[in-house]
């Protein structure tokens, strides 16, 4: 069992010498992972539905953003030696495939094999329709990216020709330091499940108790059955568990068949990061008496 933090950098808190002594303090602790989160921009109000709050409300203080994950993630590999860098995650869809492929391999190249790159499809149609991107059919969409990366990443010469993008013969470099980077999918409807069988090597879930995690692991089960699968080979992710929680819930969660459980990490700033990091130390205590 591992311990990583789900930690969505906001602005204008993260500073550099903020994330510097995160990343730090991350590595002297021997926490597995870092997730960061992706939203280009925000808006005053949404019609779309968040899934990540009980009333489908998505809230962020005013005047303040998500970081660059691709730059951020860059910044972190540079002050930390272990750590893996995740993405948590990248709404590929409405990203160019071709950008997104060099940049995260790129992650890759300078944190020496560290990057986790997890993809979803996003869920809200305002941010798609910002970035110029149509909202419908965005699983459709993020399947094809992620064919065209896996050909940039590990084909000498790539091409690809699809529904919705086709990729001339061209050559990416640098490739990845990892022989293969663990693709991860996030999400729980039918469309994320299956895409996790068919792509993914670990599988991202949210907020969902141990006893709910047992029950989502047999549809995962039945997804990867259809694909000639087990999930011998596929990595379960629990995030964004709340940080109430006692740390003998890792305990709990490695009982139901999860490998790593990302504990949130949402109280940036300098003054109390390293009080805030210890408290992270029972869990990693917990996960390493198993």
């Amino acid at each position: 069992m591992k311990v990583g933090l789900f930690s969505p950098l906001r602005s204008p808190v993260c500073t550099p010498e903020y994330l510097s002594r995160f990343g730090r303090g991350c590595d002297e602790r021997g926490i597995y992972s870092i997730w960061l989160g992706e939203h280009v921009v925000t808006f005053p109000s949404y019609e779309s539905k968040y899934p990540g709050s009980a009333d489908g409300v998505f809230r962020f203080p005013e005047k303040s953003g998500l970081m660059d994950m691709v730059s951020s993630l860059a910044y972190l590999a540079a002050v930390t030696d272990n750590v893996r860098l995740g993405t948590g995650i990248c709404i590929l869809p409405q990203n160019n495939p071709v950008y997104a492929a060099k940049e995260y391999a790129n992650v890759d190249f300078l944190s020496n094999g560290r990057l986790d790159f997890g993809v979803g499809v996003g869920w809200s149609w305002e941010e798609f329709e910002a970035c110029g991107v149509p909202f419908e059919r965005r699983g459709a969409r993020c399947d094809e990216y992620l064919d065209v990366i896996k050909t940039l990443w590990y084909d000498d010469l790539s091409s690809y020709a699809g529904e919705f993008y086709n990729l001339p013969e061209c050559h990416l470099y640098p490739k990845p330091v990892q022989e293969t980077v663990p693709i991860t999918i996030g999400g729980h409807s039918k469309g994320a499940l299956r895409r996790t069988a068919r792509y993914g090597a670990k599988w991202y879930g949210i907020g969902l108790t141990p006893e709910q995690t047992r029950a989502e692991l047999v549809r995962i089960d039945e997804a990867l059955a259809e694909e000639g699968r087990s999930r011998d080979d596929l990595w379960i992710i629990m995030g964004s568990v709340s940080d109430r929680i006692a740390p003998t819930v890792v305990e709990e969660y490695a009982e139901v068949g999860v490998d790593e459980v990302l504990v949130p990490f949402l109280r940036h700033g300098e003054k109390h990061l390293d009080s805030n990091l210890d408290e992270i130390v029972p869990y990693l205590e917990t996960a390493a008496s198993l």
